[in-house]
């Protein structure tokens, strides 16, 4: 069996491909650029995932927990978006395999409070680093001053009614973006 030949790259040149469209027309240079820095930028974790036999709703599930220490299940489902169910498969995993625990809420034994164990510490650090690491290098190739509007149009990116919320969420953790578009970036 042959393999198709790989379609040729299309260059892109700033703005010219855009100068006889309208701008609601779609802006396939942008958003095929996002395809394949996501493509790349899970690339790195997959392969690490796949030395345990996780994927990537498992690597979503350590990232919040580690970031967010006594989350709740109901809180992880908003942010995951995701239904009880498919959530409910991949955490049993996590727990039984040591990398997450469950407890009882304080306040409300009903709630359970999801934690990572140094097991599972271990290893969203680990996943974070080589994501750290791509973001760290492609904002040294576009240069420091980027990193504000970088953040601002990612925040741009999320439906309006969910930026503050996001921008919450990444607050608690220490890290700070503008609360508003208009505001500077860090």
């Amino acid at each position: 069996m042959t393999q198709a030949a790989r379609p040729r790259p299309v260059p892109i040149a700033p703005d010219a491909a855009n100068e006889d469209r309208p701008e609601t027309g779609p802006a396939y240079e942008l958003i095929e650029l996002l395809f394949f820095a996501y493509r790349d930028f899970v690339a790195d974790p997959d392969r690490i995932l796949a030395e345990y036999g996780f994927g990537r709703a498992h690597h979503r599930v350590l990232h919040f927990v580690s970031r967010n220490p006594g989350l709740t299940i109901a809180e992880l489902l908003d942010i995951l978006r995701i239904t009880k169910q498919s959530l409910n498969r991949v955490l049993k995993e996590l727990i039984e395999q040591g990398y997450i625990e469950q407890r009882a809420g304080t306040s409300d034994r009903r709630h359970r409070l999801l934690t990572c164990t140094a097991q599972g510490e271990g290893l969203a650090h680990r996943l974070a680093g080589v994501q750290g690491q791509r973001v760290r290098r492609a904002l040294a190739e576009v240069g420091p001053a980027l990193r504000g509007p970088a953040s601002r149009f990612l925040l741009a990116m999320i439906e309006p009614e969910e930026r503050a919320a996001v921008t919450r969420l990444i607050a608690a953790q220490g890290r700070t973006l503008p609360l508003a578009l208009d505001e500077p970036g860090p």
